[in-house]
């Protein structure tokens, strides 16, 4: 059984991680979408928030599950039994730091391959950093992100 994880912070989870999701499920028996708490990133929304907001826009995927995780992404690797590591890569400014992290994580996951996978091109644009800046400004993020997620974002602001 081939078992990919797709770590990242998803502060928020948008539609290109869904596409790039969507399209691993077809491709693996198993997909944990592994969202890190990143302390040092200081992400706008809370870990279980998060969470929750991929789980639903993911909902509709049945080999996925969306975990929460705080530790060494290659412990996260043997804990469940994963032999993949998923990545997205938006540009090819994207791949150094990416080429990086895949060669660390050889040495301390070498049970699993690092796989990259690009967003649709119609979403290659869309990133979190965006969608929170657009948020936080005033802006229309419904084409971007499930509804939940766009409520959730509105919500947070409104309460700021």
């Amino acid at each position: 059984m081939n078992t990919a994880i797709y770590p990242g912070t998803f502060d928020p989870i948008t539609n290109g991680h869904s596409d790039l999701v969507g399209r691993a499920a077809r491709l693996f028996d198993r997909v944990v979408v592994a969202v890190a708490a990143s302390p040092k990133k200081q992400p706008m929304l809370p870990l279980e928030q998060r969470v929750e907001l991929a789980q639903t826009a993911l909902a509709h995927l049945p080999n996925v599950e969306v975990i929460g995780f705080d530790c060494l992404l290659a412990n996260l690797v043997s804990e469940q039994d994963a032999n993949i590591i998923l990545r997205g890569l938006r540009a090819v400014s994207d791949f150094e730091f990416e080429f990086q992290l895949a060669n660390m994580n050889r040495k301390l996951a070498p049970q699993a391959e690092s796989l990259f996978l690009t967003p649709a091109e119609h979403l290659s644009y869309i990133s979190s950093t965006l969608i929170r800046e657009i948020a936080t400004l005033g802006g229309d993020i419904d084409p971007f992100v499930h509804p939940a997620v766009a409520s959730a974002l509105k919500q947070h602001l409104r309460q700021k």
